[in-house]
């Protein structure tokens, strides 16, 4: 479906942000500015800042391997703690492209998972494992090869005493839903909660088109996930990611990099989603300079180190975060 006028956004001025209806969360990396990974206290500096507009996180890799030129980062360990001491909720990441990563990454999860039940809102099992498959078969998984990692998963949490703790998922770009990739997973049994990624941005869009196309690729994923599941209901559905890269960032056709039109995302399609009632993580949270410069699946230039609502150094980069909405 094509929506063909939004909910206008009102000037606010408040720099606290109040959501009456859906959450709004963060995609938080590992790393300093610098590469090396952060410590609990990093991540608590990084939740003070965050906590003013989210109510939770999300990571990507419990043991992660950043660009493997510099040190692996131990995540949950450093950011638990912190996120119970904000008052906020993660979402962990078990990287699951291979039975290796999948069984450092759970091991690294089930290290910490007892003691933190009240902090993890869900684990999600691989991050567009379905969709980087489909961009190069040597990478990735297939539909069943995923559900695979999801269903050992599923039996680690069982056996640990901790079934019904936490959700558990994967997040996937919302075209592998909508085209039944993801099927597999979707009627399994074996997930209460999918996360779902989409961008204007990444479709090549003006900023004048990207929010109806964000909202329109969202609800086509939702109806094919509630369709094939025979429920509204039984799965947790969230948009896992959506964002528009800052100044210094890079152009993808149509779709201009730049604060400005990030500014304008976040003001019409983010706090549209939250308006109704869609539980949204903004990707990213903060700048990462450490990333190096990587090519998209089309030739284009793809990098991610201006994407964030937040400037490296925490600072904030719009005016305001709040969302509101005149009756």
């Amino acid at each position: 479906m094509h929506f063909s006028s939004l909910l206008a956004v009102a000037a606010a001025t408040a720099p606290v942000a109040v959501y009456a209806k859906g959450q709004l969360g963060y995609a938080l990396g590992s790393r300093l500015p610098d590469g090396s990974c952060k410590t609990q206290k990093d991540y608590e500096a990084d939740l003070a800042v965050l906590k003013e507009t989210a109510t939770i996180v999300r990571t990507y890799a419990n043991v992660d391997g950043g660009d493997s030129s510099g040190p692996l980062c131990y995540v949950p360990g450093a950011l638990l703690p912190a996120a119970k001491a904000a008052g906020m909720k993660v979402i962990l990441g078990i990287w699951a492209d291979s039975d290796t990563a999948f069984d450092t990454d759970a091991a690294e999860f089930f290290k910490y998972a007892s003691d933190y039940t009240s902090t993890i809102y869900a684990a999600t099992v691989g991050s567009e494992a379905l969709y980087r498959n489909q961009q190069d078969s040597s990478t990735g998984l297939t539909g069943d090869g995923l559900l695979n990692q999801i269903s050992k998963f599923v039996t680690k949490v069982e056996s640990a005493g901790l079934t019904g703790k936490f959700k558990i998922g994967t997040a996937d770009s919302w075209n592998k839903y909508q085209d039944g990739t993801a099927n597999p997973i979707v009627s399994s049994g074996k997930v209460d909660i999918l996360l779902v990624n989409a961008f204007g941005y990444w479709q090549q869009q003006l900023i004048s088109n990207a929010t109806a196309t964000y909202l329109d690729d969202l609800q086509q994923a939702f109806g094919k996930i509630q369709s094939e599941a025979g429920s509204t209901k039984s799965i947790e559905l969230w948009n896992g990611e959506t964002g528009w890269p800052t100044d210094g960032g890079t152009n993808y056709g149509a779709a201009i990099a730049g604060t400005d039109n990030a500014f304008t995302f976040f003001k019409d399609g983010v706090c549209a989603a939250l308006d109704w009632n869609i539980n949204v993580f903004y990707f990213e949270a903060f700048d990462e300079p450490w990333k190096p410069a990587s090519t998209g699946a089309d030739g284009q230039p793809g990098n991610e180190n201006h994407w964030g609502a937040y400037n490296a150094d925490r600072s904030p980069k719009f005016k305001d975060y709040s969302c509101s909405y005149s009756s």
